[in-house]
């Protein structure tokens, strides 16, 4: 039976993921009413399990995290990064970054996707000013001059929820983008990433491993109970047929691939295959909506940088909202969006050329440019400041942060 219900908010977030939730929970206890509609159903009381997916969290999102308040519901499952040894396979050249080289506590962290799902969750269930939609279908989206409005189906009736501002977070594929006709740009790289978390014999000792080969990248990055995440950067057929390989005879390709720093590769997980692209939505505001994470930006893995770039989106619209918050301006306002869009723009295009140098350039065969890289890494290892660079922006602290990201409360 369907029914008709009215909600009024402050705020409404499309998209519950990790984005969209950290968001809420980076606004609790500010005085508004924070709408969170999520499509899927979301079981946190599954347990992660051996084929977790992985998030590798640079230090400036750890930040972030605290400042909010979250990270001691997070530590527990996180596993530090020390070390981050950066090499291309067959060739002289490596470069190596310490944590006491930047002189923090971990360069990053290794996280179960759903152990921050979990907890970021749970933190919201606790909260009286946020309410979940969950699992919900966006049926309508309105804009007014004064606020925006939203129809959704959620367990089998009409919902009309209205705010002062909606906040897309609905991913790649975002439905909110598709409604307002804002359309992205995509740049295909004709590669796929296959994912699966592994067991070595020896201990990680806290090391990621950045190591390039001639079939692209291959990341190996420490998690809890010394199992490794894999990322392995590979043509598409290439991905598939290691796919649908045994797991003896894909370890021992792996194996090849990675060597032997890690010792034998003793146990592989489930594989997962995903297509590799760049996707930039044409804008990240639009009357009322601010656009938020992988349905306003996606990036190649090879840096580890997309959900880092989306939790500084969260920080700098979280200060935004609140500040006007507390002026008594009105937090869906043009103006307050035009300076989330000019003051993300910098960064943004920061992590893409990032990510895309280093696509292209390392995922290339031809040997002369095979030398010059070695002798490019070998040059980042020699000169501290190339090293500080590099560091920087690895943990996310390159350019201006938010108050979040430096450590400073809302």
């Amino acid at each position: 039976m369907t029914g008709e219900q009215t909600g009024l908010f402050d705020l409404i977030i499309i998209g519950g993921g990790l984005a969209g939730a950290s968001l809420a929970c980076a606004l609790r206890g500010q005085g508004l009413k924070i709408a969170v509609v999520e499509a899927y159903e979301i079981n946190t009381q599954e347990q992660p399990c051996y084929d977790e997916r992985t998030v590798a969290l640079s230090y400036g999102s750890r930040v972030i995290f605290d400042s909010m308040g979250v990270w001691d519901r997070l530590s527990d499952c996180a596993e530090p990064i020390d070390t981050i040894h950066i090499s291309d396979r067959g060739h002289f050249g490596v470069t190596r970054l310490t944590k006491e080289q930047e002189g923090v506590e971990a360069l990053g962290y290794v996280l179960e996707n759903l152990c921050i799902g979990q907890q970021l969750y749970k933190l919201m269930r606790e909260q009286d000013d946020i309410s979940l939609f969950c699992p919900a279908q966006l049926l309508e989206l309105k804009q007014a001059a004064q606020q925006v409005s939203v129809d959704i189906s959620i367990d089998g009736k009409t919902q009309k929820l209205s705010g002062r501002l909606l906040v897309a977070a609905d991913g790649n594929r975002s439905q909110v983008l598709q409604m307002l006709a804002i359309g992205s740009s995509r740049q295909d790289y004709g590669q796929s990433a296959l994912i699966c978390n592994v067991t070595p014999a020896k201990k990680h000792h806290n090391v990621a491993y950045e190591r390039f080969t001639d079939s692209g990248p291959l990341a190996f990055l420490p998690m809890k109970d010394n199992r490794c995440s894999v990322v392995w950067t590979l043509e598409p057929e290439q991905a598939e047929y290691l796919y649908a390989l045994e797991d003896e005879d894909f370890r021992a390709l792996l194996q090849q691939r990675f060597g032997y720093r890690l010792g034998m590769i003793q146990k592989t997980g489930k594989r997962a295959v995903y297509p590799l692209f760049m996707q930039a939505a044409t804008q990240m505001s639009h009357r009322r909506v601010a656009i938020i994470g992988n349905a306003a930006h996606s990036v190649h893995p090879v840096a580890g940088q997309g959900f880092n770039l989306a939790l500084r989106d969260v920080a700098l619209l979280a200060e935004l909202v609140v500040e006007a918050g507390r002026s008594g301006q009105d937090i869906g306002a043009d103006i307050l969006l035009q300076q989330y869009v000019n003051t993300r723009e910098q960064d943004i295009q920061r992590v893409y050329r990032f990510t895309d140098v280093l696509v292209k350039t390392f995922s290339n065969a031809i040997e002369p440019l095979a030398h010059l890289r070695s002798c490019a890494l070998q040059l980042v290892d020699m000169v501290p400041e190339l090293k500080h660079q590099l560091g920087r922006q690895s943990m996310g602290l390159a350019g201006r942060l938010p108050r979040l990201g430096r450590g400073l409360p809302l």
